[in-house]
């Protein structure tokens, strides 16, 4: 390669690291896999050796990738969090651990060898047994403090139990997701109509920078805790501070071992590399530390990673196979989902013949053809997903992939609303998929929990004639059921008997149950309080609506939609003459006062209460939630890292600022 084509090659690499650093970082929605994205950073690495003469001290080979984003403190990292070097291969190991060896000058070492959480990192902040602070990694030096959020998550303790911790001390983790609450959390995504999460770190990533911390609340978050830092440490190897940490009260990973030799580590990553897809979450490799803490201090570090510590990467495994068809399927919100049927192909252990395409934003991204060569890979270790076209083996006769004009299931035109992946059938009243889809919704555990009746049921009964919408269960007889394959008199007792108990769900639940799109189990819950019956709801104007805080425009349109329509307005008659809760009426008795007439706004993190909590205080007492600031708010209840267009609007309109301890101030 010439110097003026290394040049440019360098600055290429640069610029397309740096987008990729941002969309992993920041947006938690990476384009490429780690592989690639390796690969691109070796390349760098290998062409500034070659040429140091264009390498620039805001290279990202001498950077920390930055999840560093607005609404947030930043605060410094007393010590900073480096990343690590990256290997995929044994060889590369065996380099590591020789230079290990010749810089210890030949003294003996050992390994400690723990999984790679595939998640978000966090480093928190211990002072007097009691957790004081959370930053994200941010760039490495600075990072973004989510203490609100990360109290919330009830593996991280707030407070340690007795021992011999150092007064000060910081404790270094990864937040990551089960794969079990992954899936839940997408399956409750797609139900209320919002795109689902591409992976269990992604969804991690983002949970953490919500700024909302009784959001953060509801996800599934979960965190395994394994560096300690201070100036004096009681032990003095990792492994013995690792273990202290675990009687202190910390969740530390039972997964980590110490090993002699590079001979061990090895042993420790092949095992895990066969026995990952037991665990019930992601991991992408396997981490080896310099287990003595006085050879890791001699060791010391890079600009951008410590000398003592390496991950060894787990590829992925990819199978390349023939794209054959594609499918498209209906959603209970009417959203079609492209579904490849491939050529039969054995990944990860199991034979996979299809695989998801998600939406047409991701098919053009890859440039995907019928006909062409695709790897599939396990995303998560779990759902098979083409990532990429071996475009040399494309046949000439390939043709793109197209969307249908008309729904497969119902023939209505298919539409896209503007800015929006998904195409979507809009025929939610005669569409099938999403006649069924609305029932099973409506009898699933969180919205009017029917025992008896499964997917598999619902899909017998549409088929039999029985039922075309929800308020059709409420007419099944012993008779209608029995006859049907899959029920006895027992199984048909017990299914009646549920759908009657089903009338005493409280209000909100049934209004979640009615499937409005883009209304959720927690906005389900505000609307309820906000409109405690259910003809207050449906004549309610889209001022009111807007004023219930976490309502916006596409939210308070969609509900005035839904009530607007003559066939869900001859459903809720039907729920009101089946007897369901369509009203839940407030006791005044337990109202207070003392807000009475004042309206708030609510913006930022909190230390003592969550948002959800402070807007039940404030509706205790008869004050009013509203979701924007205006000439009607009285005052901004203003935590930390609020939103500055609030605050800008709150000054502008002389509104008055309250702490939180000036709000408990007035409830006093």
């Amino acid at each position: 390669m010439k110097k003026n084509e290394a040049k440019e090659r360098i600055i290429w690499l640069s610029k397309a690291i740096n987008e990729h650093n941002h969309r992993y970082y920041v947006e938690s929605a990476p384009s490429i896999s780690d592989f690639e994205y390796d690969l691109l950073l070796q390349e760098l690495v290998s062409l500034e050796k070659r040429y140091p003469e264009f390498k620039t001290d805001d290279s990202p080979t001498q950077q920390v990738g930055s999840d560093l984003q607005s609404g947030f403190q930043t605060v410094p990292h007393e010590y900073p969090m480096l990343s690590l070097g990256n290997t995929y291969n044994e060889g590369e190991l065996r380099d590591f651990d020789e230079r290990i060896r010749k810089a210890l000058g030949n003294k003996p070492y050992e390994y400690v060898c723990e999984l790679k959480y595939d998640g978000a990192a966090i480093s928190l902040l211990y002072e007097n047994g009691r957790l004081t602070q959370a930053l994200t990694r941010g760039d490495g030096s600075r990072g973004d403090a989510v203490t609100a959020n990360v109290k919330t998550i009830a593996s991280v303790p707030r407070e340690l139990n007795q021992g011999n911790w150092p007064s000060r001390f910081y404790i270094r983790g990864e937040i990551f997701m089960s794969r079990d609450g992954f899936e839940q959390l997408n399956r409750e995504r797609i139900e209320r109509g919002d795109n689902p999460f591409a992976n269990p770190r992604n969804s991690a990533s983002g949970t953490l920078k919500m700024l909302d911390s009784s959001e953060v609340a509801r996800r599934p978050l979960d965190c395994y805790l394994y560096a300690l830092y201070a100036p004096e440490l009681p032990a003095p190897t990792h492994a013995e501070n690792l273990a202290m940490a675990k009687k202190w009260g910390f969740q530390v990973s039972p997964h980590f071992d110490v090993k002699p030799n590079l001979d061990g580590v090895l042993d420790f990553i092949h095992y895990w590399n066969e026995h990952r897809p037991r665990l019930p979450f992601d991991i992408d490799g396997i981490v080896i530390k310099v287990n003595r803490l006085s050879q890791q201090e001699k060791l010391g570090f890079t600009a951008k990673s410590p000398r003592w510590a390496i991950s060894y990467k787990f590829k992925a495994e990819q199978a390349l196979t023939k794209l054959l068809s594609v499918d498209f399927q209906v959603g209970r919100t009417g959203i079609l989902t492209p579904v490849a049927n491939l050529e039969p192909v054995l990944l990860a252990g199991t034979t996979v013949k299809r695989a998801s395409l998600h939406n047409a934003d991701q098919i053009a991204l890859h440039d995907i053809h019928l006909g062409d060569s695709v790897w599939v890979e396990k995303g998560g270790e779990i759902i098979p997903k083409i990532t990429g076209v071996d475009r040399d083996m494309r046949p000439s006769d390939a043709t793109p992939i197209r969307f249908p004009g008309t729904c497969p299931e119902c023939g209505s035109p298919i539409r896209r609303a503007e800015g929006m992946a998904a195409h979507f059938c809009p025929n939610e009243m005669d569409c099938p998929p999403q006649l069924k889809g609305k029932i099973v919704h409506f009898i699933s555990r969180k919205a009017m929990n029917v025992d008896g009746l499964g997917e598999e049921t619902i899909e017998l009964l549409f088929r039999e004639g029985l039922i075309r919408t929800s308020a059709d269960l409420y007419r099944l007889t012993l008779a209608d059921l029995i006859p049907l394959e899959g029920f006895a008199q027992k199984s048909a007792e017990n299914a009646i008997r549920s759908i009657e108990e089903s009338k005493k769900v409280e209000w909100s639940r049934v209004l979640f149950a009615l499937g409005i799109k883009h209304v959720g189990e927690t906005i389900a819950r505000k609307l309820a309080r906000a409109f405690p019956s259910v003809d207050l709801l449906a004549a309610a104007t889209a001022d009111e609506l807007l004023s219930i805080d976490e309502i916006g425009p596409r939210i308070a349109e969609s509900i005035q939609g839904y009530f607007s329509n003559e066939a869900n307005k001859r459903l809720i008659q039907e729920f009101k003459y089946a007897g369901l809760n369509l009203e839940q009426m407030v006791e005044q008795g337990n109202l207070g006062s003392r807000l009475a007439g004042l309206s708030f706004v609510i913006s930022g993190v909190f230390e003592r209460y969550s948002r959800e909590q402070l807007k039940a205080m404030i509706e205790q007492e008869g004050g009013k939630m509203l979701s924007a600031v205006s000439r009607q708010t009285n005052y901004l209840l203003a935590g930390a890292n609020m939103g500055p267009s609030k605050l800008k609007k709150a000054k502008d309109l002389g509104v008055s600022l309250l702490s939180e301890d000036e709000f408990l101030a007035m409830l006093a």
